[in-house]
C-alpha cells in the first residue's frame, strides 16, 4: 500500500466521521426546535382564544353600558 493512499484513506474516513457526527447533533437541535415550535403555536392558539373573548366582552351592550355609568 501507498502512502498517499493511505494518506488519503486517513483524510477521507476523519472526514466522514465529522460528517456523520455533525449530522446526528443537528438532527437532535431540529428536534428540539420542532418540539419549542410546537409549544410556542400552542400558546399562540391559546392567546387567541383570550383575545376573542375579551373582544366579545368588550363589544357587548352591558359593558358598553357599565362604561357610560362609569364615566358619569
Amino acid at each position: 500500500m501507498n502512502v498517499f493512499t493511505f494518506a488519503f484513506l486517513t483524510i477521507t474516513v476523519v472526514m466522514c466521521a465529522k460528517l456523520i457526527h455533525t449530522y446526528i447533533e443537528n438532527r437532535g437541535k431540529n428536534r428540539s426546535a420542532d418540539e419549542a415550535t410546537d409549544e410556542t403555536m400552542i400558546k399562540i392558539d391559546r392567546l387567541e382564544e383570550r383575545i376573542q373573548v375579551l373582544e366579545r366582552i368588550i363589544t357587548e351592550d352591558r359593558y358598553d353600558l357599565k362604561q357610560r355609568i362609569d364615566n358619569l
